[in-house]
C-alpha cells in the first residue's frame, strides 16, 4: 500500500514538470515505418564501422582467441596469440606452428618419433618404395649429432667406405647438430649425379670430409651366393613389403641346386617392418613355438608364435653387427632362441621398439612409438644388442679411414690417409715400408707395382682411378676373406662336397 502512494505522488510531480516545459519552435514530423527504417540503418552502420575498427585498427579493443575446447591447450593458444598480436616482426605462422607440432615430440626424448613436414614425409615416403635418390645409408639422430645406423648394400655410401657409428657432423659444410633424422636426410639426398660433402668422424679420429655422388637407391633387399660347399649365404639388406617374397624365390633357387645350409646375413641391415621379420622368421622356427613378444600400451601383451607353413630343416647360422637392428634383431632372436640358430659376429644395435607411421590429409606424417618387443624368452634388448654366440670381429683393414679419390698423394705428401693406403697395399700383398702417414720411396714402388696389376697408369700417385681401383680391391678382399661368414659357415657342421665325392 505505502509503494502505491509513492507512485501516485511521483506521477503528480511529473504532470506539473511537463506543464513547464514550452514546445520547440519548430519540430520534424516522422511517420512511424521511416523512423523504424533510419534506426535500423544507423545501428547497422555503426556495427559495421565497429568491427572494421577492431579488424585494422592500431590498437585492437578485443583480440579474438581459438576456442579453447581442451584446457590443456589455453597455454599453447596464449602463447601463439601473444606471438602473433606482439612479436616484433610478422611471424610465419606455418612454421610457428611446425614448430610447436615438434616440440611434442622432442619432449618424449624418443630418437624413433618424429613430425614430418610434408616434404620430409616425401623424402621418407620414397625411402620405402621401390628406388630413390640420394647416398644410400641409414641414420639416426643420436646425442644432438647424426649417426650412421649401416649402409645400405652397393650403394655410394658403402663404396665410400661409411660404417655403422659414423657421427656426421655436417652436410656440405652446414652442420647437423640439432637436426631431426628427418631433418638431415633433406640435406643429404638430392638428384642422381649431383655431389654431397659430409664431414664425418669415426671414434676419437680427426673428422674427415667425404664427397658422394648421389644415385638411385634401388631398394633391393636380397642377395646370395652359393658355391661348391653348397651354403647358401644369404644377404637381408632389410625388411620391405617384398623382402620375403624375394629370399622365398631365392632358397626355393638353392634347394634345386642342392643347399646343405643356410647363412642368414642381417650385417648393417637397420631393419624394416615387422611383419617381414615375423614372415621370415616362420620359414625356420617349428610350429608353435614363440617368434616374438609385443607390448602396446592398453592392450595385453602378446606372443606371436610359427605357423604351419613349411619349415626349412636346414642347419642355419645368423650374422649380426652393430649395424643390426629392429626387425634384424627380431628375426636373430627368434631364430637363436626358438629355432637353435648360432649367432656369429659383433653385437647388434639395439633397438627394441615399434613405430607407426600416420599419413595426414596435408601431407605430413606422424611417426612414433606405439609398443616394445621382446625376445622370445622374454628379453627386452633396447639399448643392450645381441650379444653373438661367438664374437667375430672385423679384420683392421675394414674399418680404415676413407680415401678421397680427389685428392693428390705423391712422395713428400703427408696425412693420415696415407696410412689406410699403406695398409691396404700391405694387405693387397704389396710392401710399402713403414706404415705411416708419410708417402715415401717404398709408398711410391708398392703403389706402381699394383698400378700395373690392375692396368692403371704407373706414375706412383695416389689420386682417380688408383685410389677407386684400391678401394675396390680391399673392399673385394674383405668380401673373399670375410672372417665372419667363414667362422658362421663352419658352425653349419656341413660336410664339403669334395670329401663327399671322395668318400664314393
Amino acid at each position: 500500500m505505502d509503494e502505491q502512494k509513492k507512485d501516485g505522488e511521483q506521477h503528480e510531480q511529473d504532470e506539473q514538470q511537463v506543464q513547464v516545459v514550452k514546445p520547440a519552435g519548430k519540430f520534424l514530423r516522422l511517420k512511424p515505418f521511416a523512423f523504424i527504417m533510419i534506426m535500423f540503418l544507423t545501428i547497422l552502420v555503426t556495427a559495421g564501422l565497429t568491427i572494421f575498427a577492431l579488424t585494422f585498427g592500431e590498437k585492437k579493443v578485443v583480440e579474438v582467441k581459438v576456442p579453447v575446447e581442451r584446457a590443456e591447450f589455453k597455454k599453447l593458444y596464449d602463447a601463439y596469440d601473444n606471438l602473433n598480436s606482439k612479436y616484433y616482426v610478422e611471424i610465419d605462422q606455418e612454421e610457428v606452428i611446425y614448430g610447436a607440432i615438434n616440440g611434442m615430440f622432442d619432449a618424449l626424448g624418443d630418437p624413433y618419433s618424429d613430425y614430418m613436414n610434408q616434404e620430409e614425409a616425401k623424402s621418407f615416403n620414397e625411402s620405402l618404395s621401390s628406388s630413390f635418390q640420394g647416398i644410400g645409408a641409414e641414420i639416426q639422430e643420436r646425442n644432438g649429432y647424426i649417426m650412421i645406423v649401416s649402409p645400405i648394400k652397393n650403394t655410394p655410401a658403402e663404396k665410400a667406405g661409411l660404417q655403422p657409428k659414423d657421427m656426421v657432423l655436417a652436410v656440405d659444410g652446414k652442420s647437423v647438430e640439432g637436426l631431426s633424422a628427418t631433418e638431415a636426410v633433406l640435406l643429404i639426398r638430392g638428384e642422381k649425379g649431383t655431389n654431397v660433402t659430409l664431414k664425418v668422424q669415426r671414434g676419437d679420429a680427426e673428422p674427415m670430409e667425404i664427397t658422394l655422388v648421389r644415385a638411385d637407391i634401388p631398394v633391393e633387399t636380397v642377395y646370395g651366393d652359393m658355391g661348391e660347399d653348397k651354403i647358401a649365404h644369404i644377404q637381408l639388406t632389410s625388411f620391405s613389403e617384398d623382402t620375403t617374397e624375394e629370399l622365398e624365390k631365392m632358397l626355393k633357387e638353392y634347394e634345386k641346386q642342392g643347399m646343405k645350409g643356410i647363412v642368414l646375413d642381417v650385417r648393417q641391415n637397420p631393419g624394416g617392418y615387422l611383419k617381414g621379420a615375423i614372415d621370415i622368421s616362420n620359414m625356420f622356427v617349428e610350429e608353435g613355438k614363440a617368434i616374438v613378444q609385443i607390448e602396446e600400451r592398453n592392450f595385453a601383451p602378446q606372443t606371436v608364435f610359427a605357423d604351419k607353413r613349411p619349415k626349412y630343416k636346414l642347419p642355419v647360422t645368423v650374422l649380426i653387427d652393430e649395424g643390426s637392428a629392429s626387425a634384424s634383431e627380431i628375426l636373430a632372436a627368434a631364430l637363436s632362441e626358438s629355432a637353435g640358430a648360432k649367432i656369429v659376429g659383433l653385437k647388434s644395435f639395439g633397438k627394441g621398439t615399434m613405430q607407426e607411421v600416420l599419413y595426414l590429409e596435408d601431407g605430413a606424417n606422424l611417426k612414433f612409438t606405439t609398443g616394445k618387443w621382446l625376445t622370445p624368452k622374454g628379453n627386452w634388448i633396447n639399448e643392450k644388442g645381441i650379444k653373438p654366440d661367438v664374437e667375430v670381429k672385423y679384420p683392421d683393414y675394414a674399418t680404415l679411414s676413407y680415401i678421397d679419390p680427389k685428392q693428390k698423394y705423391e712422395v713428400g705428401s703427408e696425412n693420415a690417409v696415407i696410412t689406410s693406403a699403406e695398409r691396404i697395399l700391405e694387405v693387397l700383398g704389396y710392401t710399402p715400408g713403414t706404415v705411416d702417414n708419410v708417402f715415401d720411396e717404398e709408398t711410391e714402388d708398392a703403389l706402381k707395382q699394383f698400378q700395373e696389376a690392375n692396368t692403371l697408369e704407373v706414375n706412383g700417385i695416389l689420386t682417380g682411378e688408383t685410389t677407386y681401383a684400391l678401394l675396390d680391391a680391399i673392399g673385394q678382399k674383405l668380401k673373399t676373406d670375410d672372417p665372419q661368414i667363414v667362422k658362421a659357415k663352419e658352425l653349419l657342421g656341413v660336410t664339403p662336397v669334395e670329401e663327399e665325392t671322395t668318400i664314393n
